[in-house]
Protein backbone atom coordinates (compact mmCIF):
# COMPACT_ATOMS: atom_id res chain seq x y z
CA UNK A 1 0.00 0.00 0.00
CA UNK A 2 2.30 2.43 0.95
CA UNK A 3 4.36 1.64 -2.10
CA UNK A 4 1.48 2.16 -3.90
CA UNK A 5 0.48 5.58 -2.61
CA UNK A 6 4.97 6.71 -3.35
CA UNK A 7 4.36 5.30 -7.18
CA UNK A 8 1.35 7.29 -7.16
CA UNK A 9 2.79 10.93 -5.98
CA UNK A 10 5.79 10.15 -8.50
CA UNK A 11 2.71 9.59 -11.27
CA UNK A 12 1.46 12.96 -9.97
CA UNK A 13 4.87 14.82 -10.43
CA UNK A 14 5.75 13.51 -13.63
CA UNK A 15 2.60 14.28 -14.86
CA UNK A 16 2.50 18.18 -13.72
CA UNK A 17 6.51 18.51 -15.19
CA UNK A 18 5.32 17.55 -18.32
CA UNK A 19 2.63 20.19 -18.29
CA UNK A 20 5.57 22.47 -17.21
CA UNK A 21 7.89 21.80 -20.01
CA UNK A 22 8.71 19.62 -23.34
CA UNK A 23 11.80 18.36 -24.92
CA UNK A 24 12.34 20.21 -28.37
CA UNK A 25 15.43 19.48 -29.88
CA UNK A 26 17.45 17.95 -26.99
CA UNK A 27 16.46 21.26 -25.08
CA UNK A 28 13.78 21.37 -22.22
CA UNK A 29 11.17 24.91 -22.96
CA UNK A 30 8.37 26.04 -21.83
CA UNK A 31 4.65 24.34 -22.87
CA UNK A 32 3.10 27.48 -22.52
CA UNK A 33 5.65 30.46 -23.17
CA UNK A 34 5.22 33.73 -21.00
CA UNK A 35 6.69 37.38 -22.84
CA UNK A 36 9.93 36.49 -20.62
CA UNK A 37 10.27 33.06 -21.47
CA UNK A 38 10.16 34.18 -25.26
CA UNK A 39 12.76 36.97 -24.40
CA UNK A 40 14.98 34.62 -22.89
CA UNK A 41 14.93 31.88 -25.56
CA UNK A 42 15.68 34.25 -28.47
CA UNK A 43 18.41 36.51 -26.44
CA UNK A 44 20.07 32.49 -26.47
CA UNK A 45 18.69 31.10 -30.03
CA UNK A 46 18.35 33.93 -32.42
CA UNK A 47 20.83 34.54 -35.08
CA UNK A 48 21.30 38.36 -35.24
CA UNK A 49 22.17 37.74 -31.37
CA UNK A 50 24.52 35.00 -32.00
CA UNK A 51 26.20 36.71 -34.85
CA UNK A 52 26.76 39.97 -32.68
CA UNK A 53 28.46 37.38 -29.56
CA UNK A 54 30.66 35.83 -32.50
CA UNK A 55 31.71 39.39 -33.48
CA UNK A 56 32.53 40.13 -29.98
CA UNK A 57 34.61 36.57 -30.11
CA UNK A 58 36.52 37.73 -33.20
CA UNK A 59 37.05 41.23 -31.40
CA UNK A 60 38.50 39.70 -27.78
CA UNK A 61 40.90 37.33 -30.55
CA UNK A 62 42.24 40.57 -32.54
CA UNK A 63 43.15 42.48 -29.04
CA UNK A 64 44.92 38.82 -27.97
CA UNK A 65 46.95 39.29 -31.00
CA UNK A 66 47.73 42.85 -30.55
CA UNK A 67 49.00 42.30 -27.00
CA UNK A 68 51.36 39.47 -28.86
CA UNK A 69 52.79 41.45 -31.25
CA UNK A 70 55.28 43.30 -28.82
CA UNK A 71 56.21 40.03 -28.04
CA UNK A 72 59.35 38.81 -30.11
CA UNK A 73 58.89 36.58 -33.04
CA UNK A 74 61.18 33.28 -32.69
CA UNK A 75 61.98 31.17 -35.69
CA UNK A 76 63.94 27.72 -36.15
CA UNK A 77 65.78 27.32 -40.09
CA UNK A 78 67.36 24.02 -41.48
CA UNK A 79 68.68 23.99 -45.03
CA UNK A 80 70.51 20.86 -46.95
CA UNK A 81 72.66 22.28 -50.05
CA UNK A 82 74.51 20.33 -52.79
CA UNK A 83 77.14 21.82 -55.05
CA UNK A 84 79.32 19.79 -58.10
CA UNK A 85 82.39 22.11 -59.12
CA UNK A 86 83.79 25.12 -58.65
CA UNK A 87 81.95 26.59 -55.52
CA UNK A 88 82.66 28.08 -52.08
CA UNK A 89 81.52 25.88 -49.48
CA UNK A 90 78.90 27.60 -47.41
CA UNK A 91 79.95 26.72 -43.99
CA UNK A 92 84.05 27.05 -43.85
CA UNK A 93 83.94 29.30 -47.17
CA UNK A 94 87.14 27.61 -48.63
CA UNK A 95 87.50 27.45 -52.61
CA UNK A 96 86.52 24.22 -53.31
CA UNK A 97 86.01 22.07 -56.67
CA UNK A 98 84.36 18.94 -55.27
CA UNK A 99 80.59 17.98 -54.59
CA UNK A 100 79.38 19.27 -51.16
CA UNK A 101 76.36 17.95 -49.36
CA UNK A 102 76.05 21.03 -46.50
CA UNK A 103 73.99 21.49 -43.43
CA UNK A 104 72.91 24.90 -41.78
CA UNK A 105 70.90 24.93 -38.74
CA UNK A 106 69.44 28.21 -37.45
CA UNK A 107 67.48 29.74 -34.66
CA UNK A 108 66.25 33.40 -35.42
CA UNK A 109 64.49 35.73 -33.48
CA UNK A 110 63.51 39.26 -33.65
CA UNK A 111 61.94 42.22 -31.94
CA UNK A 112 60.33 45.62 -32.47
CA UNK A 113 61.60 48.07 -29.76
CA UNK A 114 60.31 51.33 -30.86
CA UNK A 115 57.14 51.88 -33.79
CA UNK A 116 55.94 55.55 -33.28
CA UNK A 117 53.57 54.12 -30.29
CA UNK A 118 51.79 51.99 -33.66
CA UNK A 119 51.78 49.26 -30.84
CA UNK A 120 50.71 50.66 -27.91
CA UNK A 121 47.86 52.16 -30.06
CA UNK A 122 46.73 49.36 -31.81
CA UNK A 123 46.63 47.00 -27.98
CA UNK A 124 44.31 50.32 -26.81
CA UNK A 125 42.10 50.31 -30.42
CA UNK A 126 41.48 46.47 -29.77
CA UNK A 127 40.49 46.58 -26.10
CA UNK A 128 37.66 49.45 -27.08
CA UNK A 129 36.62 47.26 -29.68
CA UNK A 130 36.36 44.56 -27.77
CA UNK A 131 34.45 47.13 -25.60
CA UNK A 132 31.92 48.28 -28.54
CA UNK A 133 31.17 44.56 -29.60
CA UNK A 134 29.72 44.31 -26.23
CA UNK A 135 27.48 47.06 -26.28
CA UNK A 136 26.42 45.57 -29.84
CA UNK A 137 25.71 42.89 -28.44
CA UNK A 138 23.86 44.02 -25.67
CA UNK A 139 22.10 46.05 -28.76
CA UNK A 140 20.77 42.97 -30.66
CA UNK A 141 19.53 41.72 -27.55
CA UNK A 142 17.14 44.89 -27.03
CA UNK A 143 16.41 44.81 -30.63
CA UNK A 144 14.86 41.31 -30.50
CA UNK A 145 13.27 41.98 -26.94
CA UNK A 146 11.26 44.71 -28.94
CA UNK A 147 10.43 42.86 -32.19
CA UNK A 148 9.35 39.45 -29.46
CA UNK A 149 7.28 42.38 -27.20
CA UNK A 150 5.74 43.50 -30.27
CA UNK A 151 4.89 40.01 -31.76
CA UNK A 152 4.06 38.78 -28.94
CA UNK A 153 1.12 41.52 -28.07
CA UNK A 154 -0.13 41.31 -32.19
CA UNK A 155 -0.28 37.54 -31.47
CA UNK A 156 -2.01 37.64 -28.11
CA UNK A 157 -4.51 40.87 -29.63
CA UNK A 158 -5.29 38.82 -32.69
CA UNK A 159 -6.36 35.49 -30.31
CA UNK A 160 -8.37 37.66 -28.23
CA UNK A 161 -9.94 38.70 -31.85
CA UNK A 162 -10.88 35.12 -32.47
CA UNK A 163 -12.80 34.77 -29.34
CA UNK A 164 -14.67 37.80 -30.20
CA UNK A 165 -15.46 36.44 -33.49
CA UNK A 166 -16.31 32.58 -32.30
CA UNK A 167 -19.04 34.38 -29.47
CA UNK A 168 -20.28 36.79 -32.10
CA UNK A 169 -20.89 33.62 -35.03
CA UNK A 170 -22.36 31.89 -31.51
CA UNK A 171 -25.13 34.93 -31.16
CA UNK A 172 -25.36 34.97 -34.89
CA UNK A 173 -26.43 30.90 -35.15
CA UNK A 174 -28.98 31.59 -32.38
CA UNK A 175 -30.44 34.58 -33.92
CA UNK A 176 -30.76 32.39 -37.27
CA UNK A 177 -32.67 29.64 -35.47
CA UNK A 178 -34.61 32.57 -34.06
CA UNK A 179 -35.89 34.14 -37.50
CA UNK A 180 -36.09 31.08 -38.86
CA UNK A 181 -38.98 29.96 -36.21
CA UNK A 182 -40.44 33.28 -36.90
CA UNK A 183 -40.49 32.44 -40.45
CA UNK A 184 -42.03 29.26 -39.83
CA UNK A 185 -44.89 31.18 -37.74
CA UNK A 186 -44.87 33.90 -40.44
CA UNK A 187 -44.41 36.82 -38.03
CA UNK A 188 -41.74 37.81 -39.62
CA UNK A 189 -40.49 38.28 -43.89
CA UNK A 190 -37.98 35.84 -45.74
CA UNK A 191 -35.64 38.94 -45.85
CA UNK A 192 -35.43 39.21 -41.79
CA UNK A 193 -33.99 35.45 -42.07
CA UNK A 194 -31.92 35.61 -44.96
CA UNK A 195 -30.32 38.82 -43.33
CA UNK A 196 -29.52 36.93 -40.14
CA UNK A 197 -27.90 34.39 -41.94
CA UNK A 198 -25.71 36.88 -44.03
CA UNK A 199 -24.42 37.85 -40.85
CA UNK A 200 -24.06 34.31 -39.75
CA UNK A 201 -21.85 33.79 -42.79
CA UNK A 202 -20.15 37.07 -42.27
CA UNK A 203 -19.18 36.08 -38.47
CA UNK A 204 -17.68 32.98 -40.00
CA UNK A 205 -15.51 34.49 -42.16
CA UNK A 206 -14.35 36.38 -39.30
CA UNK A 207 -13.26 33.67 -37.29
CA UNK A 208 -11.55 32.16 -40.67
CA UNK A 209 -9.75 35.77 -40.93
CA UNK A 210 -9.25 36.07 -37.34
CA UNK A 211 -7.54 32.86 -37.05
CA UNK A 212 -4.87 33.50 -40.00
CA UNK A 213 -3.68 36.47 -38.46
CA UNK A 214 -2.83 34.66 -35.31
CA UNK A 215 -1.72 32.33 -36.95
CA UNK A 216 0.76 34.26 -38.55
CA UNK A 217 1.73 35.87 -36.34
CA UNK A 218 2.49 33.00 -34.29
CA UNK A 219 4.83 31.70 -37.26
CA UNK A 220 6.51 35.31 -37.07
CA UNK A 221 7.11 34.66 -33.16
CA UNK A 222 8.51 31.44 -33.94
CA UNK A 223 11.12 32.72 -36.59
CA UNK A 224 12.14 35.19 -34.33
CA UNK A 225 12.57 32.74 -31.62
CA UNK A 226 14.46 30.52 -34.04
CA UNK A 227 11.62 27.47 -33.46
CA UNK A 228 10.55 25.07 -36.01
CA UNK A 229 7.68 25.94 -37.81
CA UNK A 230 5.84 22.70 -37.02
CA UNK A 231 6.83 23.47 -33.10
CA UNK A 232 3.45 23.93 -31.25
CA UNK A 233 3.52 27.10 -29.39
CA UNK A 234 1.06 28.34 -26.85
CA UNK A 235 1.17 31.99 -25.34
CA UNK A 236 0.61 32.46 -21.83
CA UNK A 237 -2.23 35.25 -22.23
CA UNK A 238 -1.85 38.71 -20.30
CA UNK A 239 -3.51 39.36 -16.84
CA UNK A 240 -6.87 40.32 -17.45
CA UNK A 241 -6.86 42.72 -14.52
CA UNK A 242 -3.33 44.38 -15.32
CA UNK A 243 -2.98 48.34 -15.23
CA UNK A 244 -4.04 49.67 -18.45
CA UNK A 245 -3.15 53.67 -17.39
CA UNK A 246 0.28 54.62 -17.56
CA UNK A 247 1.76 57.21 -16.50
CA UNK A 248 4.06 59.21 -19.16
CA UNK A 249 6.80 61.01 -16.23
CA UNK A 250 8.67 63.61 -17.79
CA UNK A 251 9.95 63.52 -21.55
CA UNK A 252 13.14 65.10 -20.89
CA UNK A 253 14.00 62.80 -17.96
CA UNK A 254 12.92 59.51 -20.31
CA UNK A 255 15.34 61.06 -22.52
CA UNK A 256 18.83 61.27 -20.73
CA UNK A 257 17.71 57.86 -18.63
CA UNK A 258 17.91 56.82 -22.63
CA UNK A 259 21.52 58.52 -23.24
CA UNK A 260 22.99 57.33 -20.67
CA UNK A 261 21.85 53.47 -20.76
CA UNK A 262 21.12 52.76 -24.59
CA UNK A 263 24.01 50.77 -25.39
CA UNK A 264 23.92 52.22 -28.82
CA UNK A 265 24.95 54.94 -27.47
CA UNK A 266 27.57 53.83 -25.73
CA UNK A 267 28.84 52.37 -28.76
CA UNK A 268 29.20 55.21 -30.48
CA UNK A 269 31.22 56.99 -28.26
CA UNK A 270 33.62 54.15 -28.78
CA UNK A 271 33.66 54.04 -32.10
CA UNK A 272 35.25 57.46 -31.79
CA UNK A 273 37.53 56.75 -29.40
CA UNK A 274 38.35 53.83 -31.72
CA UNK A 275 38.85 56.44 -34.79
CA UNK A 276 40.89 58.43 -32.90
CA UNK A 277 43.45 55.67 -32.41
CA UNK A 278 43.41 55.36 -35.89
CA UNK A 279 44.82 58.93 -35.93
CA UNK A 280 47.41 58.18 -33.18
CA UNK A 281 48.69 55.10 -35.49
CA UNK A 282 48.48 56.79 -38.70
CA UNK A 283 50.90 59.45 -37.02
CA UNK A 284 53.25 57.52 -35.74
CA UNK A 285 54.31 56.17 -39.42
CA UNK A 286 56.62 59.38 -39.49
CA UNK A 287 58.60 58.08 -36.49
CA UNK A 288 61.68 55.92 -37.11
CA UNK A 289 61.39 52.20 -35.74
CA UNK A 290 63.67 50.42 -34.33
CA UNK A 291 64.22 46.31 -34.04
CA UNK A 292 66.83 44.13 -32.33
CA UNK A 293 67.47 40.70 -33.93
CA UNK A 294 69.68 38.17 -32.73
CA UNK A 295 70.14 34.27 -34.09
CA UNK A 296 72.22 31.37 -33.50
CA UNK A 297 73.63 29.21 -36.50
CA UNK A 298 75.81 26.23 -36.84
CA UNK A 299 76.73 23.31 -39.78
CA UNK A 300 78.65 20.93 -41.34
CA UNK A 301 80.16 19.91 -44.80
CA UNK A 302 80.98 17.16 -46.57
CA UNK A 303 84.56 18.27 -47.73
CA UNK A 304 85.45 18.11 -43.92
CA UNK A 305 87.52 16.10 -42.10
CA UNK A 306 86.06 16.45 -39.08
CA UNK A 307 83.13 14.72 -37.42
CA UNK A 308 79.50 16.00 -37.58
CA UNK A 309 79.56 16.56 -33.87
CA UNK A 310 83.04 18.37 -34.23
CA UNK A 311 81.66 20.80 -37.40
CA UNK A 312 78.57 21.88 -35.60
CA UNK A 313 80.68 22.81 -32.65
CA UNK A 314 83.73 24.83 -34.55
CA UNK A 315 80.88 26.26 -36.50
CA UNK A 316 78.71 27.50 -34.18
CA UNK A 317 78.07 31.40 -34.38
CA UNK A 318 75.78 34.23 -32.45
CA UNK A 319 74.31 37.26 -34.23
CA UNK A 320 72.77 40.26 -32.41
CA UNK A 321 71.58 43.45 -34.86
CA UNK A 322 70.15 46.80 -34.17
CA UNK A 323 67.91 48.46 -36.99
CA UNK A 324 66.72 51.96 -37.29
CA UNK A 325 63.88 52.23 -40.18
CA UNK A 326 63.96 56.19 -40.87
CA UNK A 327 60.66 57.02 -43.07
CA UNK A 328 62.01 60.21 -45.78
CA UNK A 329 59.04 59.83 -48.35
CA UNK A 330 56.56 57.14 -48.05
CA UNK A 331 54.32 58.39 -51.24
CA UNK A 332 52.13 60.34 -49.07
CA UNK A 333 51.13 57.20 -47.65
CA UNK A 334 51.44 58.57 -44.11
CA UNK A 335 49.63 61.91 -45.05
CA UNK A 336 46.82 60.24 -46.38
CA UNK A 337 46.10 57.77 -43.40
CA UNK A 338 46.30 61.20 -41.00
CA UNK A 339 43.85 63.21 -43.36
CA UNK A 340 41.82 59.71 -43.72
CA UNK A 341 41.42 59.27 -40.30
CA UNK A 342 40.73 62.76 -39.52
CA UNK A 343 37.75 62.83 -41.74
CA UNK A 344 36.72 59.51 -39.98
CA UNK A 345 36.87 61.31 -37.31
CA UNK A 346 34.15 63.56 -38.48
CA UNK A 347 32.29 61.15 -39.65
CA UNK A 348 31.98 59.26 -36.21
CA UNK A 349 30.34 62.67 -34.60
CA UNK A 350 27.98 62.88 -36.89
CA UNK A 351 27.21 59.06 -36.67
CA UNK A 352 27.21 59.68 -32.83
CA UNK A 353 24.76 62.82 -33.40
CA UNK A 354 22.36 60.50 -35.26
CA UNK A 355 22.31 58.37 -32.56
CA UNK A 356 21.41 60.58 -30.02
CA UNK A 357 18.82 61.77 -32.49
CA UNK A 358 17.17 58.69 -33.14
CA UNK A 359 16.87 58.00 -28.98
CA UNK A 360 15.35 61.12 -29.19
CA UNK A 361 13.08 59.91 -31.40
CA UNK A 362 12.40 56.61 -29.46
CA UNK A 363 11.39 58.22 -26.66
CA UNK A 364 9.19 61.20 -28.28
CA UNK A 365 7.44 58.99 -30.29
CA UNK A 366 6.77 56.02 -27.66
CA UNK A 367 6.08 59.08 -24.55
CA UNK A 368 3.87 60.39 -27.13
CA UNK A 369 2.07 57.20 -27.79
CA UNK A 370 1.90 56.64 -24.23
CA UNK A 371 -0.41 60.09 -23.69
CA UNK A 372 -2.49 59.62 -26.41
CA UNK A 373 -3.12 55.68 -25.61
CA UNK A 374 -4.58 56.72 -22.29
CA UNK A 375 -7.58 58.80 -23.65
CA UNK A 376 -7.78 56.07 -26.17
CA UNK A 377 -8.11 53.52 -23.34
CA UNK A 378 -10.02 55.49 -21.40
CA UNK A 379 -12.49 56.34 -24.72
CA UNK A 380 -12.75 52.95 -26.10
CA UNK A 381 -13.55 51.85 -22.50
CA UNK A 382 -16.63 54.00 -22.17
CA UNK A 383 -17.39 53.05 -25.89
CA UNK A 384 -17.84 49.30 -24.97
CA UNK A 385 -19.53 49.67 -21.97
CA UNK A 386 -22.32 51.71 -23.96
CA UNK A 387 -22.42 49.07 -26.54
CA UNK A 388 -22.70 46.61 -24.44
CA UNK A 389 -25.92 47.93 -23.08
CA UNK A 390 -26.73 48.79 -25.96
CA UNK A 391 -26.47 45.28 -27.44
CA UNK A 392 -28.15 43.85 -24.30
CA UNK A 393 -31.10 45.99 -24.90
CA UNK A 394 -31.30 45.61 -28.45
CA UNK A 395 -31.46 41.48 -27.82
CA UNK A 396 -34.04 41.93 -25.69
CA UNK A 397 -36.43 44.45 -28.14
CA UNK A 398 -35.47 41.15 -30.74
CA UNK A 399 -36.38 38.44 -28.85
CA UNK A 400 -39.90 40.77 -27.94
CA UNK A 401 -40.25 41.23 -31.80
CA UNK A 402 -40.03 44.92 -31.21
CA UNK A 403 -36.36 45.12 -33.17
CA UNK A 404 -36.33 44.29 -36.43
CA UNK A 405 -33.09 42.22 -38.00
CA UNK A 406 -31.30 45.05 -39.36
CA UNK A 407 -31.16 47.12 -36.51
CA UNK A 408 -29.85 44.15 -34.11
CA UNK A 409 -27.42 43.25 -36.98
CA UNK A 410 -26.13 46.67 -36.45
CA UNK A 411 -26.38 46.76 -32.86
CA UNK A 412 -24.39 43.60 -32.95
CA UNK A 413 -21.47 45.36 -35.45
CA UNK A 414 -21.19 48.28 -33.44
CA UNK A 415 -20.79 45.79 -30.24
CA UNK A 416 -18.23 44.11 -32.20
CA UNK A 417 -15.98 47.10 -33.10
CA UNK A 418 -15.98 48.39 -29.81
CA UNK A 419 -14.71 45.59 -28.33
CA UNK A 420 -11.97 45.52 -31.44
CA UNK A 421 -11.38 49.09 -30.55
CA UNK A 422 -11.20 48.58 -27.03
CA UNK A 423 -8.73 45.22 -26.87
CA UNK A 424 -6.64 47.22 -29.83
CA UNK A 425 -6.51 50.19 -26.90
CA UNK A 426 -5.28 48.36 -24.24
CA UNK A 427 -1.99 46.62 -26.05
CA UNK A 428 -0.88 49.52 -27.82
CA UNK A 429 -1.35 51.02 -24.52
CA UNK A 430 0.85 47.82 -22.67
CA UNK A 431 3.13 48.13 -25.79
CA UNK A 432 3.95 51.85 -25.45
CA UNK A 433 4.31 51.53 -22.41
CA UNK A 434 6.79 48.93 -22.36
CA UNK A 435 8.93 50.40 -24.67
CA UNK A 436 9.41 53.84 -23.28
CA UNK A 437 10.34 52.11 -19.84
CA UNK A 438 12.72 49.52 -21.59
CA UNK A 439 14.12 52.67 -23.82
CA UNK A 440 15.03 54.12 -19.94
CA UNK A 441 16.46 51.08 -18.81
CA UNK A 442 13.98 49.06 -17.07
CA UNK A 443 13.15 45.27 -18.03
CA UNK A 444 10.34 44.19 -20.16
CA UNK A 445 7.86 43.03 -17.56
CA UNK A 446 4.28 42.10 -18.21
Amino acid sequence: MRIFFVTTLLLIASIGSAQETTIENNETVPTVWTLQDCINYAIQHNITVKRASLNKSIASLSYNQAKANKLPSVSSSFGQTFSNGNTIDPITGDYVSDQIYSTNLGLNSSVTLFQGSQLKNQIIQSGLMVEQSAFLVEEAQNNIAVSILETYLQALYSKESVTIAENNLKASEAEVERAKSRLDAGTVALNEYTEAKAQAATNRYNIVAAQNNYEAYLFNLKQLLELDPSTSLELQEVDADIETQFTAGNKFDAYQNAISTLPEIAASDLNISIIEKDLAIAKGGYWPSISLSGSLGTGYTTVSDLRVGEQLNVNFNQKIGLSVNIPIFSKKQNKTAVETSKVNIEIALLERQTAEKEVYQKIETAWQNVVASNEQITASNEALEAATESYRLAKKKYELGALSTTDLVISQNTYTNAQQNYIQAKYLNILYNQLLQFYQGNEIKL
